[in-house]
Parts: structure tokens; sequence; C-alpha cells
């Protein structure tokens, strides 16, 4: 091959691969702050529960469900005290499976059976993102479990691949399970386990800053969606209001959902339709 055309291949090659890492940070960075809502949880948060956006993903917000009292882990690239010792593949085992490098498992309400869906892809795409944010020291406190923790979340993982998009329903299915969805709008029982044959009904007491937030039914029945237009079912999502304007209480994450692209939303949307009609459970914790 001629010189100048060796020149001209390596270019082209290099451009390659610095367009595919910068559309993949593109994708981590529309996952991260819109459908899975990474900060949601592990923002940094004030006495009121407002996130402190200068303090970024450095955990330490508590979830105190009675069950369990659970701190946000730091998710900054920290070396000391976030996630900058570990690798990426250590990073994606944390995410989908629940291990920590160390071998101890990550307990809730971290939706890890959810993120069991994460494709490899859109996985990558979220690594990479989380690594191109601002390394911020912040040591937090350690879990309390007074329920026992599985020994695993499911076998290991190999590839995971996303429902094509023209699936509409499918990958709206995909979308919600990585957006755990579920975590919240799914009554849990006495043991603080999901009851998966009320997937949607709601009825969870999500205790926090906000005071008592009760989980609403997204299932297509009179109680839950069946009366909502695919329009103020978007709009709910994405505001934090419902269809008659009143507020939602955390923890929410319109102030992310908010950025979901319309093909996107509605995928989710007709995935909501799909789901077998609850009644409401009964709120508790």
């Amino acid at each position: 091959m001629p010189r100048t055309w060796m020149v001209v291949a390596i270019g082209v090659l290099v451009f390659g691969d610095a367009a595919a890492a910068d559309a993949r940070l593109a994708r981590g960075k529309y996952l991260v702050e819109g459908v899975l809502a990474c900060a949601n949880c592990h923002a940094v948060r004030d006495e009121k529960g407002v996130p402190v956006a200068a303090r970024g993903m450095a955990g330490g917000f508590e979830f105190n469900q009675g069950v369990f009292r659970s701190y946000a882990s730091n998710i900054t690239p920290d070396r000391d005290t976030g996630i900058g010792a570990w690798s990426d593949a250590q990073l994606g085992k944390a995410i989908r499976e629940g291990l920590r490098p160390d071998g101890s498992i990550i307990g809730p309400p971290m939706p890890v059976h959810f993120y069991r869906a994460l494709s490899d892809d859109d996985l990558a795409a979220t690594i990479k993102y989380l690594r191109a944010q601002p390394a911020v020291a912040n040591k937090v406190p350690k879990s309390v479990f007074n329920i026992p923790l599985p020994p695993n979340y499911g076998p290991p993982l190999k590839k995971v691949k996303a429902p094509p998009a023209s699936d509409k329903v499918a990958y709206g299915g995909y979308l919600v399970a990585i957006g755990h969805c579920m975590e919240c709008h799914t009554p849990r029982d006495e043991k603080g386990m999901l009851v998966e044959a009320r997937l949607g009904a709601g009825g969870q007491n999500i205790k926090g800053p906000w005071g008592d937030s009760i989980s609403r039914n997204l299932t297509p029945h009179a109680e839950g969606l069946r009366d909502w237009s695919d329009a103020q079912i978007a709009a709910a999502i994405r505001s934090g209001k419902d269809r008659n304007g009143q507020p939602y209480k955390p923890p929410m994450a319109f102030a992310w959902y908010h950025s979901i692209n319309d093909a996107d939303m509605a995928a989710m949307v007709a995935y909501l339709r799909s789901l077998p009609p609850q009644p409401s459970a009964a709120a508790r914790p």
C-alpha cells in the first residue's frame, strides 16, 4: 500500500474510533442523566432532600425503610471512597449482578434484578460516562440490613442484548426495566421483597425528607392508568405532576426523566399499556 494511502487509512481508523467513543459517551450521558436516573439515588442531598449539584453522585443519601437502612454509594471516580479503583469489569458486575469487587452483595434499594437486563452496549456507555465525571471524596456509612440478602441475583451474565427498537412494546419493557420503574411501583411483602405477581400495582410507602410518598398504580386498571391518554402519562413522567397538575413527591425521578426522548417515552407507555390490569395495592412500607 502506498505511504499516502496508509496515512489516510490510519487517519480514518483513528477518526472512526474517536467518533465511536464520542457516541458511546453521549449514549452514557443520555442513560445516566435520563432513563437510569442514577443521581436520583446517588446524588448528595441536603437536609431537605434536594440534590447538591456541586457534589455530583458522591452518595450518602439514607434510605430508612425499617427492614433496612441503606446508604447510596459514591459512584464518582474517587479512588478512596468511590469507584476509581474498580476496573470496568468490576463496575459492570456491581451494576448488573450486585457484586462488589470484594465479593459482597449489594442490597436494596439498588435495583440489581432490573439492571440485569442492561445490554452490554448500554452498560459500557454507562461506565464510560461515570468514568468521565469529577471525582468527589465522600466516605459513605455502611448499610444495615435486618433482612437476609440473597447469595446472588442470578447466574453470572454473559452477553446481554437489548430488544430492537422496532419492537415497541419489548423495547419499552427494556427501558422500564433499566429505568427500574417497578422497583418503587410494585408492592413489597413483609420481608421487603417485590410481589412480582402484582407488577406495577404500586402501594409502596417510601419515606424520606419529603415525608410519606405512596407509589401509584402504573397498570391499565381503572385505579391505574386506564383512563389516562398517552400524552398525559408522558407528561406526568417528565413533569412530576399528575394530569390534574398536582405535584408528585420524591423519589419520583422526574428531574431526570424529563430528558427521555419522544420515541423512548412512547415505547415505555406502550409497555405500561401491555401490563395485566391490577387494582391498586394497599399502602405499606
